[in-house]
């Protein structure tokens, strides 16, 4: 919900794999695909196929497209996704993550509240 809105916005789908193949002939089961905001539109696919998965695999949200980062929002203090651009086995970080730290110095008090 913070990353990629225009599925929760519009119904746009991203194209979501395991980042490690499955083996061959492995089983595949209904899987709702959710983000982690808690929010009812943090919901980018319903009963999806896929092999089984544990807590720590990652999965690759391909073709999303060039909004992702424009409509991206701190939403609940969650730090932006960085940005990783990829050119065939090469990649690289071109925007960092913002840090807690960072998103919080951000904010100021105004001087009529401090003391």
């Amino acid at each position: 919900m913070n990353d990629l809105m225009r599925p929760a916005m519009y119904g746009a789908h991203h194209d979501i794999v395991p980042v490690i193949e499955p083996a061959p002939g492995d089983a595949v089961q209904p899987f709702d695909v959710v983000g982690p905001v808690c929010e009812t539109g943090d919901t980018f696919e319903k009963g999806m196929q896929l092999s089984a998965l544990s807590a720590g695999d990652l999965v690759a949200f391909r073709s999303a497209g060039a909004y992702g980062a424009v409509m991206a929002s701190e939403y609940n203090t969650r730090p932006l996704v960085p940005e990783v651009l990829v050119s065939g086995d090469q990649f690289a970080v071109i925007r960092a993550r913002p840090t807690i730290e960072e998103i919080i110095a951000r904010d100021t008090i105004p001087h009529w509240m401090q003391d």
